[in-house]
């Protein structure tokens, strides 16, 4: 995994894990790599695995089965939505109205450009 130098690994490990239970790597109700041997397979010391792992499970994104391990829940889907969703409007919206205003952007231009995107990436059956 290359790391963005400009955001916390921890943070990137939790973005990866949830892409991972996104695209069904790790299922639902199915156990998720342990701390030790998801810090081997990154090249991350173990405390910063840890440290994603509590914050995951802050979040209801996974849970602990003590002295099982890690797994993912029924409701993990939900939960990364939640998730993804609160990061995304405090950090990237305000960022993105900013290039809106900076670059003259209207709304309506922007609304045409998401409906085109979502038809040619989404809805193209």
């Amino acid at each position: 995994m290359d790391f963005n130098p400009n955001r916390a690994i921890y943070l990137q490990i939790a973005d990866h894990i949830c892409e991972h239970i996104l695209i069904g790597t790790w299922p639902v109700e199915t156990k998720i790599p342990s701390v030790r041997e998801l810090a081997i397979e990154l090249g991350v010391n173990p405390n910063t695995v840890m440290r994603t792992y509590d914050l995951l499970q802050q979040h209801g994104i996974i849970v602990n089965k003590r002295g099982i391990g890690f797994f993912v829940p029924v409701d993990s889907f939900s939960q990364i939505k939640k998730y993804k969703r609160a990061i995304f409007m405090e950090e990237d919206l305000p960022q993105l109205f900013k290039n809106l205003y900076l670059l003259d952007i209207s709304l309506e231009e922007l609304k045409q450009k998401y409906e085109a995107y979502v038809l040619t990436h989404y809805k193209s059956n």
